[in-house]
């Protein structure tokens, strides 16, 4: 089977960036919605992980937007 290739965030259009950031936050929320809740995660790492890819996209995101302009 062939796997689908995901493209480098940089290599992705300003909407598909946004989308991706908007996807990070709802999982971000969910999994500290778990946290709040549960008081345990079942997988902490995912947190920081998908914080710091937030991250990097937003920054990315804030680069294609100066280079438009």
């Amino acid at each position: 089977m062939a796997k689908s290739k995901k493209r480098a965030p940089s290599e992705q259009t300003v909407e598909e960036l946004q989308k991706t950031a908007s996807q990070l936050e709802t999982d971000i929320y969910a999994l500290r919605n778990e946290l709040a809740l549960q008081r345990k995660l079942e997988k902490p790492h995912l947190l920081k992980e998908k914080r710091h890819e937030r991250a990097r996209i937003l920054t990315i995101l804030t680069q294609k937007r100066r280079q438009a302009q």
